[in-house]
């Protein structure tokens, strides 16, 4: 997996979306509960309680968006005695949930840190350029549909599934499919895992076109124990839908700048005429 550090490929104006986006993800992050134990690695079992809890409040379900139905009793966010053994406390849910407004609510909340810092980072790096050539409110709306196609897409597939979905990423999908599409060519630095981390200067096609090949590969369960917990249908249908929203604006796109005097990270060497 590489690493994407920095864009060569300016802005004409102030990407306002993407830095209010980020800085809401952080805002709804540092406020979910059981913040210490995504910290320390360690959560006790009232605030593993109080997380299940509110991930049912404001998470998206799959088989809440589509089958309307919500369940009859929830983690209440109270910890007790059962069994067999302390444990989570059940009963009706105290609240009423809107399946369609959680895939909204669903797109501002992370799993850790990794999680979050993963996201914004993507986020930080793709979206300026692609809010830049779509304008701000036009972009706003092409996130929030990114995030509900990346949702819908994975419940059509699952659809009796209990788990909860949360995080930006099927939104920040569509981001790098539409900036595939806008600006192939861009080059992009990136840290490459060998034996140490090397910085290379990559197209934005081979960075973002192997960042999909590996979802594709992670969703059908290869390189990962049962498909591990990341949904990564929902990367590859906000990608998409990212891609096809796009494709109308890839004609007088203006190309990003060609960087020069530069080869894969390293200066290349003029060839002399004899």
């Amino acid at each position: 997996m590489v690493i994407p550090v920095h864009d060569v490929n300016p802005v004409r104006r102030t990407p306002w979306v993407t830095y209010a986006l980020i800085a809401a993800n952080i805002a709804v992050f540092l406020t979910m509960p059981g913040i210490a134990g995504s910290v320390t690695g360690d959560s006790s079992l009232a605030q593993l309680c109080h997380l299940q809890a509110f991930l049912d409040h404001y998470a998206a379900v799959p088989q809440e968006l589509i089958h309307h139905r919500l369940p009859q009793v929830v983690p209440t966010g109270a910890t007790g005695m059962g069994a067999q053994g302390p444990g989570c406390v059940v009963g009706p849910p105290g609240y009423d949930k809107s399946p369609e407004l959680s895939v909204l609510t669903a797109m501002f909340l992370h799993g850790g840190w990794l999680h979050l810092l993963g996201n914004m980072l993507f986020l930080l790096i793709f979206g300026n350029n692609v809010e830049d050539r779509m304008g701000h409110l036009p972009y706003a709306l092409f996130y929030a549909v990114c995030g509900y196609a990346a949702t819908y897409g994975y419940a059509l597939l699952d659809p009796d599934s209990a788990a909860p979905l949360i995080g930006a990423s099927g939104a920040i999908a569509g981001v790098l499919g539409a900036y595939l599409v806008l600006y192939p060519k861009a080059r992009v630095w990136v840290l490459v895992p060998f034996l140490i981390f090397l910085p290379l200067r990559l197209p934005a096609w081979i960075v973002l076109g192997f960042w999909f090949v590996l979802q594709a590969v992670y969703s059908a369960g290869e390189g990962v124990s049962a498909a591990g917990t990341v949904a990564y249908t929902a990367h590859i249908a906000g990608f998409l839908v990212g891609l096809l929203i796009a494709w109308p604006l890839r004609r007088g796109t203006p190309p990003p700048p060609e960087p020069r005097g530069l080869l894969f990270g390293r200066s290349a060497r003029p060839r002399q005429r004899w």
